[in-house]
Parts: C-alpha cells; sequence; structure tokens
C-alpha cells in the first residue's frame, strides 16, 4: 500500500468525474457576496460490526489529500519531500466501510456494494440499517453522506472479496470494543474523518453490547 513515488501536482483537467470547483455568487443584506466551492458526489457510510466476534470492522487507505495536508502545512514542495520524514503511513486513514453515490441506484443499495467490495462481506440490503443523513464539507462543498448501520457474521465472509476493486488498496481492520473506545480518549491524535469519529460514537452510544 505505502510504496509510494514520483509525486507531483497537475491542474485539475475540466473534465473530471470526482471534483469540479465553481464559484457561487450571492447577494445577503444588500450586499453582495461570493464563495469559492467544489460540486463532488453525496456519499454513504457503514458502521459494520461483526458479532461473531464482537468487532468493529474498518478500512485503511492512503490519502493524497491528507498527505498534501500534512506537507504543505510545512511548506514542503514535491520534488522536495523527504520520504524520511514524510514516509506515506502519516497519510494512511482509518475510516468507516464507504463510497460515493455514482450509480441510479438507491442508496442502501450503494451501501451493500461497498460492504461486499471493500470488506468482502456479503448481506442483503434487509439487514442493513440506515441511521441519519448530514452534510460534510459545509465550507466547501456541503455534499450529503447517510450513515448506515449493519451487524455481519463470519459466515458471510467472502474469501474472494474486499480490499476494494479496480485500483483501489484498502486494508481492512478490525478492533474490539475497547480498542475502538481508546480511539476517542481526550486527547487523542488520529489521521481519520469526523463522519468516523461520529459513526464510531454513535455505535459506542446507541448499538455497542454492554458486556
Amino acid at each position: 500500500m505505502n510504496n509510494i513515488t514520483d509525486i507531483h501536482y497537475g491542474p485539475l483537467p475540466e473534465d473530471s468525474p470526482y471534483v469540479k470547483p465553481f464559484r457561487f455568487h450571492y447577494t445577503q443584506n444588500g450586499k453582495e457576496k461570493s464563495w469559492d466551492l467544489l460540486k463532488v458526489h453525496d456519499s454513504v457510510s457503514i458502521v459494520i460490526f461483526n458479532v461473531t466476534r464482537k468487532k468493529l470492522v474498518f478500512v485503511k487507505q492512503f490519502r493524497p489529500a491528507v498527505y498534501h495536508g500534512i506537507i504543505s502545512s510545512d511548506g514542503v514542495q514535491p520534488g522536495s519531500i523527504d520520504m524520511k520524514k514524510y514516509p506515506p503511513e502519516l497519510a494512511v486513514t482509518m475510516e468507516l466501510c464507504a463510497g460515493i453515490i455514482d450509480k441510479p441506484i438507491s442508496t442502501i443499495e450503494i451501501a451493500r456494494e461497498e460492504v461486499l467490495e471493500e470488506c468482502g462481506y456479503d448481506i442483503p440490503v434487509e439487514r442493513i440499517e440506515e441511521i441519519i443523513r448530514y452534510r460534510s464539507g459545509v465550507g466547501t462543498s456541503g455534499a450529503e453522506q447517510t450513515l448506515f448501520y449493519a451487524e455481519v457474521t463470519d459466515e458471510d465472509k467472502i474469501a474472494s472479496a474486499g480490499g476494494g476493486v479496480d485500483d483501489e488498496i484498502i486494508d481492512v481492520v478490525e478492533y474490539d470494543l475497547e480498542e475502538a473506545r481508546k480511539l476517542t480518549d481526550k486527547g487523542s491524535v488520529i489521521s481519520s474523518p469526523p463522519s468516523f469519529l461520529f459513526g464510531l460514537l454513535w455505535f459506542l452510544t446507541n448499538r455497542a453490547p454492554k458486556n
């Protein structure tokens, strides 16, 4: 996963299927204003709990945006990156199973596909529960994300599935309840998005086994 080389930047193609930047103009209380925005896909994320072994199922992957955020905050540019000081592992994030909505099917069907493709569990939509919808990136995109919850068993695991599709490189990791709770300890510093922490806290509050 972390054999990252030849880092360089380039202009964003106008036909990018994932990100479309534009400027939003409006008048508020009689004053003309503008805001730079990004049009991105809405998405789903899924809290997955393996009831056979009482483990939460997460994914890890290298995130270029996180790596850029780390090096750019130190004023480092491509071509002058000390890979020993800034190893790619710094930008490997732990996340919920998730994916963009880029097909003309229901969000719960998207969630089912992501559970299979990323984590390797084949379950019907009847075993996936919609929890809440919220807005992410409210300063830049305002995209909607839908959080789902799914309980899986070892019998649902497909040996040949998981780890992503196409050129995705995803590691599946499992945490027991004690390990998961430590991720939310005061003072923790983790490379995870807010949706991960929200989903984790929702699970610990509402669905975690009491014993």
